[in-house]
């Protein structure tokens, strides 16, 4: 079977599909061109900790899926835990991708990534633009 099971379930039941208004941080990677594209919304209290969070995405399914799983893993942690979310935790979360679609895993990291870099600018927070470089570069699209 080329998608496991749970791929398969957070693609036909995804969680936490939405948009939050007023959100505190909002996140968009990808590319039109290789039709992948995901924005994700924060919303974090006065402790730095991730009360809610809502994505859409238009993509394939491995896309939705990686969204899905992303925003099951940070809903509840600190800023901190988010950022220290990898594409590749996703991946095992859902129990492996095919090589071809490892990419969305990549643009789910980025997208939690990009949103909490939205919080930080939105509040004025300080921080070392090297943990944000790359973002959104989508190394897998043709130019």
């Amino acid at each position: 079977m080329l998608y496991s099971e749970k791929v398969m379930d957070h693609f036909k039941n995804p969680r936490n599909v939405g948009k939050i208004d007023n959100a505190d941080g909002i996140g968009e990677v990808g590319n039109a061109k290789c039709g992948d594209i995901m924005r994700m919304y924060l919303k974090i209290d006065d402790n730095g900790v991730i009360t809610d969070v809502k994505f859409n995405t238009f993509g394939c399914g491995s896309a939705i899926a990686t969204s899905s799983m992303a925003t099951e893993m940070i809903k509840g942690k600190t800023v901190d835990q988010a950022l220290e979310l990898s594409n590749k935790a996703v991946v095992e979360a859902l129990d492996g991708l095919p090589a071809h679609k490892i990419h969305c895993s990549v643009l789910a990291e980025e997208a939690v990534k990009a949103a909490v870099k939205d919080y930080y600018d939105k509040k004025g927070i300080a921080y070392d633009p090297e943990m944000f470089a790359g973002i959104n570069s989508c190394e897998h699209c043709e130019d």
